[in-house]
């Protein structure tokens, strides 16, 4: 047994508290090692008389361990564990100060989970595991209001350029929500709504103003209201990490330096502020000289910020903040936000911009998700790119997913398209069916999917300015094949509540192949998806557990005759997929 790759830690993912008091164990062995894994615990105060034992379920896989997890319920709230760890040949006890053959017969160098405390279960808004979110970039969405646009307008559906402007508008989306109710979405992601000097409005005037070319407070309450009647919630981009050029507090700065008294607002190295040599003297948001770095260290920045997101919530009711860049501000400013907001609306969603293991900001006092980017990555990557074969997908999503508590897992932010990369059409060559195996993963798989306006219909584009095209609002020249494969999709998803927050598990993903089987699964239901992520029909062969297994997506579609192994054939189109759910009469056998 390779002892140098057992690996647990009492806390973080590898031990988190949930509802209902129950404590989430992990550990990690190296990859096909252990054969088994027991955890024994009990409460230190009274080991002897509390002692429990649970198997360990081996959850996933990446290219090197074996991730096993266990739920517990400590007997008297505190936790006191050890585990077991077999292999083919051997055994160990594992402890947190040791490992041996012969364990102690008392709690003397367990691992301790000292107390399940109901304040320090980290629980991300329930509402998010049922969301499906609809991203809007408001100047490219819809016009609804010709009075307020923009003075340099171009006719809907022009080249987008860095800098023109189409005239989308508040009142737009007001107009189309019922195409959204319609097609299924229940939350908005908007980008930036607040005034600012650019068409993309990362580069913030007024914190506090509607954006002249978007409408007004008014339009904005009017907006949330009719949402809400709709069952949609709404969720704002804000940039708390840096300000704009012409956001007043710089303007003083440029003009006053060192004597201004913003000057403490924002990051300064040297004065008077100048470019030097191609950089600047003040920290801005990736070398962008248009976009200053806020001091949230400075108590005043920091509740000038907080004001703002107490305003937008009480002012108009939102449901949650996307937040820029958070990564690049202190935690001490995002543990002061949660606090503010939570008061505000304990159910708002606090989303980051972060794109690697986010941990630091998900212990429960920060974020409640993040943009799941890395796994946008797998997803392209194998179905495509073609740059990973299925194990290595599968090895790829499995380490990602050790890295989280199932809830955060379960309420990440899943997306395939946005604003910063090329739309996901363009990326599979427009190859529809490819882009609906892709969407498929990404509805079925843990985490709240977002739409990006106008890839239900086939809207394409490459990175920035051409992702950011015009919606396509003439029905004829819509991809109604594709608008139909999402609505019935969204439905799929509304439908059953194992494929939004049941367990997840790989069946199948061998080295070389393209082909891939998992499982969706909770007390109720039980699904099992097979994919097919190359351009030649093929067959893959699964055990499956006994009983009778519907095909929910296609009726047409069979499963074959059970070997004398008790495997079974599955049949996949070029760049398709097959979803079986097993029936309630043969569930419940089991």
């Amino acid at each position: 047994m390779n002892i140098e790759a057992i690996h647990h830690q009492a806390r973080s993912s590898w031990a988190s508290a949930n509802a209902g008091q129950s404590v989430s164990i992990r550990i990690r062995t190296k990859r096909d090692d252990a054969s088994a894994v027991t955890l024994v615990y009990g409460d230190k105060y009274d080991w002897a008389s509390t002692l429990q034992q649970a198997a360990m379920d081996k959850w996933i896989s990446d290219e090197r361990f074996d991730y096993w997890e266990a739920s517990v319920k400590p007997p008297h709230g505190r936790l006191s564990y050890r585990f077991h760890v077999l292999s083919t040949d051997e055994h160990i006890w594992y402890a947190e100060r040791w490992h041996k053959n012969v364990p102690y017969e008392d709690a003397f160098g367990n691992f301790e989970f000292p107390y399940v405390s109901i304040a320090d279960v980290f629980t991300p808004p329930a509402w998010v595991k049922d969301a499906v979110f609809y991203q809007i970039f408001p100047d490219r969405f819809a016009n609804g209001d010709p009075s307020i646009n923009p003075k340099d307008v171009e006719p809907w559906g022009g080249t987008p350029t860095i800098d023109n402007y189409f005239g989308g508008d508040l009142q737009g989306v007001i107009d189309k929500l019922d195409y959204l109710a319609k097609l299924g979405v229940n939350a908005i992601y908007f980008n930036p709504l607040f005034q600012a000097a650019s068409y993309h409005k990362y580069d913030t005037i007024d914190y506090f103003a509607v954006d002249r070319h978007f409408g007004d407070i008014g339009t904005l309450k009017r907006l949330v209201s009719e949402c809400h009647k709709r069952g949609i919630r709404v969720m704002l981009d804000a940039v708390f990490n840096h300000a704009g050029r012409y956001f007043p507090p710089f303007i003083d700065v440029l003009e006053n330096g060192s004597a201004s008294p913003y000057a403490d607002w924002f990051l300064v190295h040297e004065w008077p502020i100048i470019d030097k040599r191609g950089a600047t003297t003040y920290e801005t948001f990736g070398f962008e000289p248009h976009m200053p770095k806020f001091n949230t260290a400075n108590p005043i920045v920091r509740d000038y910020l907080l004001n703002v997101a107490r305003f937008w919530i009480e002012e108009c009711d939102i449901d949650g903040y996307r937040l820029d860049v958070a990564n690049e501000v202190d935690h001490a400013f995002w543990r002061k936000f949660r606090e503010l907001v939570k008061a505000l609306k304990p159910d708002a969603y606090i989303l980051g911009e972060i794109m690697h293991d986010s941990m630091p900001w998900l212990q429960g006092d920060q974020l409640d998700g993040i943009m799941n980017y890395p796994v946008t990555d797998f997803i392209l990557k194998f179905m495509v790119k073609d740059v990973l074969d299925a194990r290595e997908f599968a090895d790829a999503v499995g380490g990602w997913m050790a890295l989280y508590p199932h809830q955060v897992n379960e309420t990440a932010f899943n997306l395939l398209s946005s604003h910063d990369i090329p739309r996901l059409l363009t990326l599979c060559q427009g190859n529809i069916d490819r882009m609906m195996l892709a969407t498929m993963f990404q509805f079925t798989y843990p985490g709240a999917p977002c739409i990006y306006y106008g890839d239900e219909v086939g809207l394409t584009g490459e990175g920035d300015p051409d992702n950011r095209k015009c919606m396509e609002w003439d029905e004829s020249r819509q991809n109604q094949e594709l608008l139909h494969f999402f609505a019935q999709t969204i439905a799929l998803r509304k439908q059953y509540e194992a494929l939004r927050s049941g367990m997840f598990r790989f069946l199948q993903a061998s080295p070389g192949s393209h082909q891939i089987a998992y499982e969706r699964k909770n007390d109720h239901e039980h699904f099992i998806i097979a994919m097919n992520a190359s351009p030649e029909p093929q067959s893959l062969i699964l055990a499956l557990p006994e009983g009778h297994w519907q095909n929910v997506w296609n009726s047409k579609a069979k499963l074959a005759a059970r070997t004398n192994e008790g495997n079974v054939t599955i049949q996949l189109p070029p760049y398709g997929f097959q979803i079986f759910k097993q029936t309630e009469e043969s569930s419940c056998k089991h």
